[in-house]
């Protein structure tokens, strides 16, 4: 899909017709706005995207935010073994090589697919988000 060069703003949405219930815990940050920290439905857990402004460097702040998806998918009886698709938004790609030297470490052994994206800003300052869907 090819996004509109004066778009100011894209949604992505999926739907189920199962029952689906939201995850949340206390060992991640709460949403900073209408949304779940996840959602199961339909045999998957869906994890919001997790940043960690206050982390520091790159790397401090990609450690935290898989550790926040590590927490959210602990309270849905699941663990990083289950992810089989991340989304990293990155502000700066050049830092790419610093993010994925870390983010190596949590998928040591048949890493999930990925994407990675830079874009231009993202919420309280962070330099990185990922959002994690795990298979149940």
């Amino acid at each position: 899909m090819k996004i509109p060069a004066a778009a100011l703003l894209m949604l992505s949405l999926a739907a189920c017709s199962s029952p689906r219930r939201a995850i949340a815990t206390d060992r991640a940050p709460k949403a900073i706005g209408p949304y779940s920290q996840a959602v199961e439905a339909g045999g998957f857990v869906l994890v919001s995207g997790q940043i960690a402004p206050d982390a520091g460097d790159i790397r401090a702040q990609t450690h935290q935010a898989l550790k926040n998806i590590e927490a959210v998918l602990s309270a849905a009886g699941l663990s990083l073994r289950n992810v089989v698709k991340t989304t990293v938004y990155m502000v700066d790609l050049a830092e790419f090589g610093a993010m994925n030297e870390v983010y190596a470490g949590y998928f040591p052994s048949a890493p999930p697919a990925r994407a990675t994206v830079q874009v231009a800003a993202l919420p309280k300052g962070a330099r990185i988000e990922i959002e994690a869907i795990a298979a149940k």
